[in-house]
């Protein structure tokens, strides 16, 4: 059987003391102690994902195209508002 290489997503986020990666591309989730478990977890998973699933539910899973991307939404301040007293 031959391999083909991907190039994927890792977005790993901290969840309190543990690190939360996603793959976005074949939405597969796992988590590590580090940055880098969690990378390494994360990658295991996807290749798991690829040993195990059906074709049909990789082509349901597999996105074609992903994007990251920076975003720069107007927030409003955190600091508590002055409440209106009547």
């Amino acid at each position: 059987m031959s391999k083909q290489s991907f190039q994927f997503t890792a977005v790993i986020e901290r969840e309190d003391d543990w690190f939360v990666a996603t793959c976005p591309e074949v939405d597969v989730v796992s988590q590590g102690k580090t940055i880098e478990d969690a990378r390494s977890n994360l990658l295991e998973a996807v290749e798991l994902f690829f040993e195990v699933a059906s074709p049909s539910e990789i082509k349901r899973r597999l996105k074609k195209e992903t994007y990251v991307m920076p975003l720069m939404p107007v927030i409003p301040s955190l600091k508590s508002k002055p409440t209106a007293r009547v």
